[in-house]
């Protein structure tokens, strides 16, 4: 440790920490015992200038007391950078982020919560903001509460048969946690058809639970509204994503009939129930199953005959080919991406692009790329938690947890979930009991359940359940503080009422039930109507330069080959125009090979052959190409390349 503290003394000149409320008493020790050397020493281990140590945070943001975070550490912290390095505190209880409409409201819960003797250190906060657009209502603004019926109903069992294909289950206990999602999205898409100067990116909703956001998700797709989840989600877990998975493990194990079935009804192959109940008889008969049916299937359905030459061709090439390139080629071949993507609702095309996208990544990245055969890299992906990548939307509704939300803003925020059910007593927990002026635990102690804590714990458990009801009031603060202009709660009366008022309630104390302007009683407005036209490309993807473009130098020896291809390219150019008929192609060919004094018959029979090319004449011709662009020119700093063709399909 003296080694690493006389590194730091001669390197680092300035410390600054963000966030420090959510420090724990572990981190402050290891900082604490580099500081501590300056503490009236006037230098450190080298003699140097003390280094500049600028500390911020805010008690009332610390919400992460599941990593240990201790809000006390920051008291510690202040008193000394004060006592020990002559330092100065500076205290700020003015923003430049709320309205003053939101601001009073802030100032009200919270003066109450510290008269009650629940939260503390709360100072009234003014503001910099001045008041908001006309044309957006500002303010704190409550959903009307929804009722939770007395008992959950039971499923119906009348003997009806569902098909579970097209019907789903029904759960009952997430009935009252759907509608609660339904609602909310019936105000954000009523907000967005009322508002004309309020955006999709503008709205923000958080909620405690990722469950409820995922149930939101689903009801914002339903009704055509674009929406992003920055949260952790499970590369895995996208249904894309599995397809493409069930397509490998059939690839690779032939004998999962489950996996090959759920390739098969995927939108690449887009085989219908009664193609799988054909197959299904058939493979009774086959001793090696599903597979071999296919292969042997009379009159099978175009579907089930693309897909049987399909699959045949990539299960060869998994056998050769690692799990990167066996991707990329099905990707290619099956035109993978341009079928799913016409499935998929216009909201997640972006999110489910990005997710196969990310597939070829981890292909590449997943433990060094390691994995040489498609079987290990699907048991791997499987296996491992993999994050999904956030799709760059540009206009986009934003679903976060409060946690999630933390350092982020928006004009309108709809928080979810405002009065849930009383937490129950954990199981298995762990008091851990660390005075942050002690270098180490004074007591840790698991414990099996809360409700049997012994007589010697009781007053850390006590101490431990304060510092919970502090932190449900901190999330309060930081939920409140992420909207600029509109803030609006939603909730469902829980079955149980808690000790302690629940955010809605609190809120609710201060302005009344308050329902949003462009909402009409217990209803919402219907949200516009959306009609999906197609995959436009309004704008590029984020461009990245491959590795191998060519930059050549602005004076080429230009060898035979070389002027072959710039003829193929020139006439290519010309001959892909729009209503480009056969005598213009000719003639194209022809003043190509003059330009660059080539074999026009040579130039003809390489045109021909791409032309021509299974592989590469759906990106020249054809009703599937919405745009298409030769010799687009993309600038990389002071570099400018070419793309030869650009399309979209």
């Amino acid at each position: 440790a003296g080694w690493v503290h006389e590194r730091l003394d001669a390197r680092v000149h300035h410390v600054l920490i963000d966030e420090f409320q959510d420090t724990s008493p572990l981190q402050w020790h290891a900082l604490h015992a580099w500081l501590s050397g300056y503490s009236g020493a006037g230098g450190g281990a080298s003699g140097q200038r003390p280094p500049g140590v600028f500390i911020v945070g805010d008690p009332k943001q610390s919400i992460y007391r599941f990593r240990r975070a201790e809000p006390k550490v920051f008291d510690a912290a202040r008193q000394f950078v004060v006592e020990g390095l002559g330092g100065a505190v500076l205290g700020c209880d003015h923003t430049r982020r709320n309205a003053p409409e939101l601001v009073d409201v802030l100032n009200r819960v919270f003066t109450t919560a510290q008269d009650d003797g629940l939260f503390g250190g709360f100072r009234s906060h003014t503001t910099q903001r001045m008041a908001a657009d006309a044309a957006l209502a500002t303010g704190v603004f409550l959903l009307p509460c929804l009722p939770r019926p007395d008992k959950e109903p039971a499923l119906a069992d009348d003997g009806a048969w569902r098909d579970t294909l097209t019907t789903p289950r029904l759960v009952p206990v997430d009935l009252p946690r759907q509608r609660e999602a339904d609602a909310v999205a019936d105000a954000v898409a009523a907000l967005l058809a009322a508002s004309p100067v309020t955006r999709p990116r503008d709205v923000q909703v958080l909620c405690r639970k990722r469950e409820s956001l995922r149930l939101l998700a689903q009801s914002l797709a339903a009704r055509q509204l674009p929406f992003t989840a920055a949260e952790d989600q499970r590369l895995i877990d996208s249904p894309e994503v599995r397809d493409l998975v069930a397509l490998l493990d059939a690839l690779v194990s032939p004998g999962h009939a489950l996996s090959l079935a759920q390739a098969l009804r995927s939108p690449v192959f887009g085989a219908s129930d009664d193609d799988l109940i054909a197959l299904a008889t058939a493979a009774q008969r086959q001793p090696a199953g599903w597979w071999q049916a296919l292969q042997e299937l009379v009159d099978a359905s175009p579907a089930l005959q693309r897909a049987r030459g399909l699959l045949q061709r990539w299960r060869e090439a998994a056998r050769a080919l690692p799990p990167h390139d066996l991707i990329d080629r099905i990707m290619e071949e099956g035109d993978w991406l341009a079928r799913t993507l016409a499935a998929v609702p216009l909201a997640r095309r972006q999110s489910a692009a990005a997710a196969l996208d990310a597939v070829l990544q981890q292909a590449l990245v997943l433990d060094g790329a390691r994995y040489a055969t498609p079987y290990t890299f699907v048991r791997a992906l499987k296996r491992r938690r993999i994050r999904m990548p956030v799709a760059a939307t540009g206009d986009a509704i934003a679903l976060l947890t409060i946690h999630g939300a933390k350092g982020l803003e928006a004009p309108v925020v709809f928080v979810m979930d405002a009065w849930p059910e009383p937490a129950a007593a954990e199981t298995a927990t762990v008091l851990v009991d660390w005075p942050v002026e002690l270098a180490h635990p004074r007591r840790c102690a698991f414990v099996y359940a809360e409700s049997q804590v012994p007589a010697s714990l009781q007053s850390l458990q006590a101490h431990e359940a304060q510092a919970s009801r502090r932190e449900e009031l901190n999330s309060l603060y930081v939920a409140m503080t992420r909207a600029r202009d509109t803030l609006v709660f939603s909730a469902t009366a829980p079955h149980l009422s808690s000790a302690e008022p629940a955010w809605r309630q609190r809120v609710q104390a201060v302005i009344g039930e308050v329902p949003p302007p462009w909402c009409t009683g217990d209803s919402v407005a219907p949200p516009p109507a959306v009609v999906d036209t197609g995959f436009v490309l309004s704008i590029l993807p984020a461009w990245r330069p491959p590795a191998n473009a060519m930059r050549e130098p602005l004076e080429t020896p230009a060898t035979p080959a070389m002027q072959l291809g710039r003829a193929v390219h020139r006439a290519l150019e010309w001959c892909t125009r729009p209503q480009a008929s056969p005598v213009e192609e000719a003639a194209a060919v022809s003043a190509a090979a003059a330009e660059f004094g080539c074999s026009a018959r040579q130039v003809a029979a390489v045109v021909h052959a791409v032309l021509s090319s299974a592989g590469c004449a759906a990106f020249f011709a054809g009703p599937q190409l919405l745009w298409a662009g030769n010799e687009v020119a993309v600038s990389e700093g002071a570099d400018v390349l070419r793309i030869d063709r650009l399309v979209a399909l």
